[in-house]
């Protein structure tokens, strides 16, 4: 019998009970939050351009801006994970961010509001925290199908602002407690409130690890190895930071243009754009899961580069159905395109995760906080292609970067020794050999 202090063996979503699983639903749930708050203002973006008289390039500055802060803020938590715990970390990440998420309305000019925008960007550290706690609650065997469903679930807080935020300020209007033009200003109090009942939550309801909270089991005098060096010395850290530039990175710029792109280029109007746009984040519901579960039955029997093949394989088709999508001309064609990518994207995420924790076991945080803001990366770069190109344009050359990137995965895959490991169990130390 399993001792209920030690890291599940298996995941059963609709168990509740324990410490492991009551940190699991948590922790997803607050990333879901999360992510609903960092881009709660992107599917009300023509109404903020129409205001505040934003150009194109201005535009995509604040998409770069969004994803820019997020990059430094995922390097620092992941250190300050191995540090602290997720516990406190997370509790004071979501207190921070939730004064930028309700004070943006007060923004007056492009500049204040790209400052807004800015500060926003940091709750995307929440990533990090999200798979490092998810991680510690579950067995090796188990970690990327776990890692992968939690991520998956939070993420789909990008589909849900692209249909909610928008009917939150049409209900805002249709209550007569603003003007249509001011709805953005008011509707974005709503995911700050929520950012800080999640901070309580988290504070109260969670514990650091399965034996409890770190300050309870940490042995006095004991020295603290500099585990960001220990991530960064190992280039398979690099190579999964890589990977994830071309998978998260693609997805939180969809999330970022895709309203206005169908708004834009197709004629939708805000409210059909938004929910044209949530179809591609509600495939975290399963995708990512899917990717995660499928990594770990490949590593139990190919080891950490069966691993490496699947996330290669999901790269290349990602790039082709990004660079189909581009070209698709008709609305109904680019939607199901759209839910190819997306569906090969997501799964690319949880497969890139599922190796994370098994990298270095003394340097998890770091580890996850440099992969996390290797996406941001990834995102900012692209953020630059869209303020440069039409975006018909600027997805066809991402759909090509995509797919550079997964024949690069294929080559250094070939730099790692396989693995000899038959079980999952033994994948880890495999993969330290």
């Amino acid at each position: 019998m399993q001792s209920n202090n030690a890291p599940l063996q298996s995941l059963n979503i609709f168990k509740t009970k324990g410490v492991q699983m009551r940190t699991f639903h948590i922790t997803w749930l607050t990333f879901f939050v999360c992510f609903f708050a960092w881009f709660g203002i992107a599917p009300l973006m023509p109404l903020v351009s129409e205001q505040l008289h934003l150009t194109k390039v201005q535009k995509g500055n604040i998409g770069i801006a969004a994803v820019s802060a997020t990059i430094l803020a995922r390097l620092i938590v992941g250190r300050l994970c191995d540090l602290f715990g997720p516990r406190k970390t997370y509790t004071a990440l979501l207190v921070i961010c939730a004064f930028p998420v309700m004070l943006i309305g007060l923004s007056n000019s492009y500049t204040t509001f790209l400052l807004f925008r800015l500060a926003i960007g940091i709750i995307g550290a929440s990533f990090v925290l999200t798979q490092y706690h998810t991680a510690v609650m579950f067995a090796p065997q188990i970690k990327g199908t776990a890692n992968a469903v939690a991520g998956g679930w939070g993420n789909t807080g990008g589909g849900a602002t692209q249909v909610l935020m928008p009917l939150i300020a049409a209900g805002l209007v249709a209550m007569g407690m603003v003007s249509r033009e001011d709805s953005w200003r008011l509707a974005m109090v709503f995911p700050g409130i929520l950012l800080l009942v999640m901070a309580f939550v988290y504070y109260r309801y969670t514990k650091d690890t399965p034996a409890g909270n770190l300050e309870d089991l940490e042995v006095k005098g004991k020295k603290k190895e500099n585990t960001f060096l220990l991530a960064a010395k190992d280039y398979r850290t690099w190579m999964l930071t890589l990977a994830y530039a071309a998978c998260f990175g693609v997805e939180i710029t969809v999330d970022n243009f895709a309203a206005s792109f169908f708004h834009d280029d197709y004629k939708a109007t805000l409210i059909m754009a938004g929910l044209l746009a949530s179809i591609f984040g509600w495939l975290n519901i399963f995708a990512r899961a899917i990717g995660g579960i499928l990594s770990d039955r490949i590593g139990k029997r190919f080891g950490f580069s069966g691993k490496v093949n699947l996330l290669m394989i999901l790269l290349v088709f990602e790039g082709i159905g990004i660079m189909l999508f581009a070209k698709a001309g008709v609305l109904w064609l680019a939607i199901s395109l759209m839910f190819f990518f997306g569906l090969c994207l997501k799964m690319a995420n949880g497969a890139t995760y599922s190796m994370v924790p098994f990298i270095n076991e003394k340097a998890v945080g770091s580890v996850a906080g440099i992969v996390g803001a290797g996406g941001n990366i990834g995102a900012m770069l692209i953020g630059f292609l869209f303020k440069a190109f039409p975006y018909a344009i600027a997805f066809f050359y991402l759909g090509v970067t995509v797919f550079g990137v997964g024949l690069v995965v294929a080559v250094l895959r070939y730099f790692l020794r396989p693995a000899k490991a038959a079980t999952a169990e033994d994948l880890s130390t495999a993969m330290r050999a």
